[in-house]
C-alpha cells in the first residue's frame, strides 16, 4: 500500500492517506522566537523536513481517500509558523500559565545589557527590550539563518514565499473571526464582558472528541495555575479544562482591540487560524489538511486544543488526516538543561566549527519515534559518514542513472522509508551498499545523489573554520598574532568586568574588518565583517 506512517490520533502505523495524490498539505508547529532555537527543537523540525522530502521523492507512494495509489514525485505545500505572540512559559497547561515568553525575553535582554553580557549587534545589543516586535524580529532572523544552514526547505522557500512562514501578529483579524465563529456555534463563551480582565474560553465539553489525540479525559483535566489567569477567572469557567481563546489585558506588552476588550489571543489559536487559511481554504473551506507535525510535547495541550477549535469552527470531523510527532532529544544520555551545561543551539555548534551537514545527520539519523541521544562522538561519526557520501557524489556529474545494484539498494532504502519513515534503517541499507563500492562510478554517484535528495546533507554549505587557542576563525580570517593579542586582551578585560575596555577592543577589531561573537567557555568566533 506504499508509505505507512504512525498517526498519533489513532495510535497506530497506517497507510498515509491524503486528499490529493499529487499535492500534500503539511503544517508544522514552528519556533517561538523569544530565544535561539535549541537542537531539540531542530530535531522535530528536521524530522518534518525529512518527511516532506520523502513525500516529494519519486520513490514514495501514497494513497488518496478513494484508495488509489499515487507514485511520486508530488508537490508538498509546507507551512510553518513563527510564533511571535501569546505563547506562555508553562506550555503543559492548556491556559498557558506562567509568563508571556516575549516578556521573558525582554527581561532577559534588559538584564544582560545591564550586566554587559550582550556585546555586539549579533548578540542583541541593538534590540530594544521594551519593543516585543524588535525582539521577535531579531530572533526570527536568527532562526531562519540557522534553519537554512540546516537545509530546512520551508525556510529556504520562505525567502521568496514569506506566506509559507506566517506570524501570528499578522493574523490577529483571522483569529478574532474564528473566535466569533466558535461563540456563534456554542463552542466558546465570554467571561467578564467589558471588564479589563475579561476572557473568552473554549468549552471543551461542547466537543465530544476532546482528548482523542492525547488520551486525556475531561474528568482528568484540572484548571491551569500560574500568572496568566486569576482565581476569579478560573472560577468562571464552565469546565476546569476550558482553555483561553482571548485574554483581555490592556496592560499587556502586546495587545490588540477586539469585541472582548484590548488583549491578545490564546497561543493554541494561532496555528488553527493560520493552517486553515494557508492550506484548507479558511473557515469556510475544506477544513482538513493532510499532515500536522510537531514535537511530542505539542500533543497536549497545544495540538489537542488546535484539533478541537478547528473542527468546531469548520464543522469538519477532523483537522488533520495524520498527526506526526517526533520524540525528545537527550544530550549524552541526560535531559538538555542550561543548568547542566549541556544546552546547545545550532549556532553554538556552528560557532565551534561543527559542519551543518554533520549536525543535520546527527539529528535525523535516529527513528523519530524514539528518544535520540546527541553526543559529540556521534557528531564526529556523522561528519565522517557525510564526507564518505560526498566523495562518491561528486565523483561524476549528473545525468547518469543508477545501475542494477544501485537500483536494488534504492528499493531497499525505499522499503525502510515506507516503514514509518525508518531513516535509521534506510541509512543502514545505504551505508552497507556503499561499503561495497570500490572506485565509484557515475551510476554510484547518481544513486548517492538520489538518496541525499531525501536526507538533505550534501547540499549544505560547508562552513570553513580554523581552530585556534582562543577561538574559531571563520572563512577568510587568517591566524594572526596581533589579532590573537587583541582577543586575549579583551578576554582579560571581560574577566575583570572592564566592559568599557572590552568594547574598545571590539571597536579596534571592527576597524580591522572583523566581527566577533562570544562562544561558551570564554572562546570567540571571528568572522569577516558582513560575512
Amino acid at each position: 500500500m506504499g508509505f505507512e506512517l504512525y498517526n498519533t490520533v489513532v495510535r497506530r502505523v497506517e497507510p498515509l492517506v491524503v486528499g490529493d495524490g499529487s499535492r500534500v498539505t503539511f503544517y508544522t508547529c514552528g519556533p517561538t522566537v523569544y530565544d535561539d532555537a535549541h537542537i531539540g527543537n531542530f530535531r522535530a523540525f528536521l524530522a518534518a523536513d525529512v518527511l516532506r522530502r520523502w513525500l516529494e521523492s519519486p520513490m514514495c507512494e501514497v494513497v488518496d481517500e478513494s484508495g488509489r495509489v499515487h507514485g511520486g514525485p508530488r508537490r508538498v505545500v509546507h507551512v510553518m509558523n513563527i510564533t511571535d505572540v501569546g505563547h506562555m512559559t508553562d506550555d503543559e497547561q492548556a491556559d498557558g500559565g506562567g509568563q508571556d515568553k516575549m516578556q521573558a525575553a525582554a527581561m532577559r535582554i534588559a538584564e544582560a545589557k545591564k550586566s554587559g553580557k550582550l556585546l555586539g549587534d549579533g548578540d542583541g545589543v541593538g534590540v530594544d527590550p521594551s519593543d516585543p516586535y524588535a525582539i521577535a524580529a531579531f530572533y526570527a532572523d536568527r532562526f531562519l539563518e540557522d534553519a537554512k544552514m540546516l537545509g530546512l526547505k520551508v525556510a529556504i522557500e520562505a525567502e521568496d514565499e514569506p506566506e509559507l512562514m506566517p506570524r501570528p501578529t499578522q493574523k490577529i483579524d483571522q483569529m478574532i473571526v474564528m473566535i466569533q465563529r466558535l461563540i456563534e456555534r456554542g463552542h466558546a463563551y465570554v467571561t467578564g464582558q467589558g471588564q479589563e480582565n475579561g476572557a473568552v474560553y473554549f468549552d471543551v465539553s461542547s466537543y465530544g472528541d476532546y482528548g482523542k489525540l492525547s488520551g486525556n479525559t475531561l474528568d482528568a483535566l484540572r484548571a491551569g495555575a500560574g500568572g496568566r489567569v486569576s482565581q476569579d477567572q478560573t472560577a468562571q469557567k464552565k469546565h476546569a479544562g476550558d482553555f483561553l481563546l482571548w485574554k483581555a489585558d490592556p496592560s499587556h506588552l502586546m495587545k490588540w482591540d477586539s469585541p472582548w476588550g484590548a488583549g491578545y489571543p490564546g497561543w493554541h489559536l494561532e496555528c488553527s487560524a493560520m493552517a486553515l487559511e494557508a492550506l484548507a481554504g479558511g473557515l469556510d473551506g475544506a477544513g482538513v489538511i493532510d499532515l500536522h507535525s510537531g514535537g511530542e510535547d505539542n500533543i497536549f495541550p497545544h495540538h489537542e486544543c488546535e484539533m478541537a477549535q478547528s473542527c468546531c469552527a469548520t464543522g469538519s470531523e477532523r483537522f488533520a488526516r495524520c498527526w506526526f510527532h517526533a520524540r525528545h532529544l537527550m544530550i549524552e544520555g541526560e535531559k538538555m538543561s542550561k543548568s547542566k551545561g549541556n544546552y546547545y543551539t545550532a549556532r553554538d555548534l556552528f560557532g565551534r566549527g561543527i559542519q551543518p551537514a554533520a549536525l543535520r545527520l546527527e539529528l535525523i539519523k535516529t527513528h523519530y519515534r524514539t528518544n535520540a541521544n546527541f553526543t559529540m562522538q556521534g557528531l564526529k561519526d556523522s561528519q565522517r559518514i557525510v564526507d564518505r557520501w560526498r566523495r562518491v557524489a561528486v565523483a561524476f556529474k549528473e545525468g547518469v542513472e543508477p545501475d542494477e545494484q544501485g537500483e536494488e539498494m534504492l528499493r531497499s532504502f525505499a522499503h525502510a522509508m515506507d516503514d514509518d519513515l525508518n531513516v535509521s534503517g534506510a541509512i543502514g541499507v545505504f551505508n552497507s551498499w556503499l561499503s561495497g563500492v570500490g572506485e565509484p562510478t557515475a551510476a554510484d554517484a547518481a544513486a548517492v545523489r538520489l538518496i541525499d535528495d531525501v536526507l538533505g546533507t550534501l547540499e549544505l554549505v560547508e562552513a570553513e573554520h580554523t581552530e585556534t587557542a582562543i577561538g574559531v576563525l571563520g572563512p577568510g580570517v587568517e591566524p594572526d598574532a596581533a589579532i590573537e593579542g587583541l582577543l586575549n586582551q579583551r578576554k582579560e578585560a571581560r574577566a575583570a568586568k572592564d566592559f568599557a575596555r572590552a568594547d574598545e577592543i571590539r571597536g579596534e577589531l571592527e576597524e580591522l574588518g572583523l566581527e566577533i561573537r562570544d562562544l561558551p567557555e570564554g572562546r570567540v568566533q571571528v568572522s569577516l565583517a558582513g560575512g
